[in-house]
């Protein structure tokens, strides 16, 4: 990494809004100011319409020491405003666009035109698209990516979609972890709970319905699922009763504070993450943060971060079958045990180091 102190600012999402993304962007701000560099963060007033993010978008608790130089003044509603932030970047060394959505588009492409080239650009792309797509959001993201300097990705398969949407240079750098700060709660060591935990926002691609099919063939094991339901609530809690899963199944909807997510995790045998898709995701970490196993489908960087059979089971993806399997094969006699022995704690600092260089790169 350069040692050229960078007058830098990123662009995305953090406090007052949640999740994955503004955690991500918080953190990326803090450590590019540790390495010695000028940074602020350009986030939101308004982010989206309501009616295209259905689940909660602020909280009034921060997730994690928010950062400093904030500014929270992008709002969907003012084009203008956009247009007004872009030229205010132009004396920046480096722009970071933090693309979690297509939605996000038209306010980058405002920021774009009033940049007017002056200042390189990185579109730093969690998703280049989502998992459950339109028809607009290649089109949307075709635009952005072929305006700025360079896309930096999260994974190898990202990477090549976002190359068939631009010819600007390509980079990828491993998600690095953005975990709350501190100990936490663990579990400890004894008899198996029988229960298991799917955590995190409920969306199709993410399989719960398969994790549901397997859990009915798992006798005796109970299956807590906290986290904000994106539609399809209704057809889980018939799926639920079709399967004669009620009395095992404990739905927990809505957004989980993190103060509440420990005691999750602690009276948990093992984390449970059935995705049929996936590109990076914090939740293998976050469960090994606790101290929990994690059973996960080889899709996306899941596998890179669960080791088969140490730490948790990898399964094939799209197959409650599979599912079933692994869940049986967890339960044997002793495994639950073995497999939370094996679990370690992950250390950020590696992947941040690897991580800066490839952001910075030019």
């Amino acid at each position: 990494m350069s040692l050229k102190r960078k007058r830098i600012v990123v662009v995305g999402p953090t406090y007052p809004y949640k999740g994955g993304g503004a955690q991500h962007t918080t953190e990326l701000a803090r450590r590019l100011g540790a390495a010695g560099h000028d940074v602020v963060l350009e986030s939101w007033k308004a982010q989206y319409p309501s009616f295209l993010y259905p689940g909660q978008q602020t909280i009034d608790v921060p997730e994690g020491e928010p950062f400093a130089a904030t500014n929270r003044v992008l709002d969907w509603r003012r084009p203008d405003g956009w247009l007004r932030r872009g030229r205010l970047f132009r004396t920046a060394d480096l722009v970071v666009l933090v693309l979690l959505s297509p939605v996000q588009v038209p306010p980058y492409l405002g920021i774009l035109y009033g940049l007017r080239r002056r200042t390189r650009v990185v579109a730093l792309c969690h998703n280049v698209l989502p998992h459950e797509g339109t028809f607009y959001d290649r089109p949307l993201v075709r635009r952005l990516l072929r305006r700025v300097d360079a896309v930096l990705t999260h994974s190898e398969q990202q990477a090549a979609l976002a190359r068939e949407l631009t010819g600007k240079p390509v980079r990828v750098a491993v998600m690095a972890p953005h975990l709350p700060v501190g100990a936490v709660a663990k579990a400890a060591a004894g008899k198996p709970f029988r229960r298991l935990l799917f955590f995190g926002i409920v969306r199709p691609y993410k399989g719960l319905d398969l994790l549901l099919r397997a859990l009915a063939r798992t006798p005796g094991v109970t299956l807590t699922v906290a986290g904000e339901f994106w539609g399809g609530q209704d057809a889980t809690r018939a799926l639920i009763g079709e399967l004669g899963l009620a009395d095992r199944v404990e739905l927990r909807p809505g957004y989980v504070a993190e103060a509440d997510v420990p005691e999750l995790f602690g009276r948990a045998d093992a984390l449970v993450l059935p995705y049929r898709s996936a590109t990076a995701s914090q939740n293998v970490w976050l469960g090994h943060e606790h101290g929990v196993p994690v059973i996960a489908t080889r899709v996306g960087a899941l596998p890179d971060n669960v080791t088969d059979d140490v730490d948790g089971l990898l399964v094939e993806p799209g197959s409650a079958d599979a599912l079933a399997d692994a869940l049986a094969r967890f339960y044997e006699p002793g495994t639950p045990e073995r497999l939370r022995a094996g679990v370690k704690a992950v250390d950020p600092e590696p992947y941040w180091a690897a991580y800066l260089p490839e952001l910075l790169a030019e």
